[in-house]
This record gives structure tokens, sequence and C-alpha cells, in this order.
């Protein structure tokens, strides 16, 4: 594997290590009322406008592609 992939997934299993012990912290100090937000506070706040609404269907649509989709050439064949 080449180095650089796997300075990838370290990055990415650092950002998402910080997300889970951020939202740990948030959830054992009470939530918002405590002045931590938990994600699902966060999300609550963004989907109270239509707007937040498709932004998050948007960033959602967006990661599953990116996830699940791009790479899988046998769906996508361009005549081979």
């Amino acid at each position: 594997m080449a180095r650089h992939a796997v300075l990838g997934y370290l990055a990415w299993a650092v950002v998402f290590g910080a997300l889970f012990a951020l939202e740990g912290l948030a959830l054992a100090r009470g939530g918002a009322a405590s002045g931590h937000p938990t994600l699902s506070d966060t999300a609550r706040a963004v989907m109270r406008y239509p707007v937040g609404r498709w932004a998050l269907f948007a960033l959602w649509l967006w990661f599953g592609w990116h996830t699940f989709v791009r790479g899988w050439h046998f769906l996508l064949r361009d005549g081979q």
C-alpha cells in the first residue's frame, strides 16, 4: 500500500476519533444545556430551516456517492 494512502486513512481516523470524543464529552455533560451541543442538537438546529434540510440532503448524497459509487467501474461501464 502506498504511503500516502496510509496517511490518508490515519488522518480520517483522527478526524472521526475527535468527532466521537467531542460527542461523548457533550453527552456526558448533558448536551446543549452545558454549552457543548451534540450532533443531534446541531442537526436539529440546521434542519429547522428548509435550506438547511436541502444542504444536509446534498451533503448526504455527495458523501454517499464518494463513499460507495465513485469507484464502481462495473456499474458505470463505458463500452469496454
